[in-house]
């Protein structure tokens, strides 16, 4: 008879539904952002992902609208895309709305192509949530701190370069993404 071997998971189920903050450090300040992997265990899971091997180290928010998001992710200074792991299944019905300091994953038209790039809002931008018909945005987790930075990154010149509009014309630098010791929730 062959011998079987229970696996454990990686993970309690309880703790892997627990809120993980990473903080954003920027050329502009550091954001801390709160997780939900309870809401968006799909979406959470790819992000750590990317933020564990390093991978937005030396990127940019190189797209940045005032009264509307600022994104980041995929892109270095010189407007390259960095190459990514494959795309994720889209959890817009999650229940979290895209509202100021969220942050939700960019994607193209096929609401199942977020890769690496997210944007944070900067006000409410309910267009942006699931509705019948219309796929969502999903957003995964919240600024607790550092909003003056999100603001302070939305507030800078932009222009076009080459086909990219909205450009920070002096980059904004991820410097780095991490995990943080998780604060008390109230």
């Amino acid at each position: 008879m062959a011998e079987q071997k229970a696996t454990a998971p990686d993970k309690p189920v309880a703790e892997a539904l627990q809120p993980v903050d990473v903080v954003i450090k920027t050329s502009k300040g550091d954001m801390t952002i709160r997780l939900n992997p309870g809401k968006a265990p799909v979406t959470v899971e790819n992000f750590l992902a990317y933020v564990d091997k390093g991978f937005y180290e030396g990127l940019v928010f190189h797209r940045v609208m005032p009264g509307f998001m600022i994104q980041g992710g995929g892109m270095t200074a010189d407007m390259s895309q960095k190459p990514t792991s494959a795309p994720i299944r889209n959890e817009p019905g999650n229940g979290l709305r895209n509202r100021r300091g969220t942050i939700s994953m960019a994607r193209t038209a096929n609401p199942d192509s977020a890769t690496s790039q997210f944007f944070i809002n900067l006000v409410n931008n309910e267009f942006l949530n699931n509705r019948p018909g219309r796929p969502g945005y999903a957003v995964f987790g919240e600024v607790i701190k550092g909003e003056e930075v999100m603001d302070s990154i939305a507030s800078v010149k932009t222009g076009n370069r080459g086909p990219h509009a909205n450009v920070p014309v002096d980059p904004i630098t991820i410097l780095t993404v991490e995990r943080v010791k998780t604060a008390p929730t109230k």
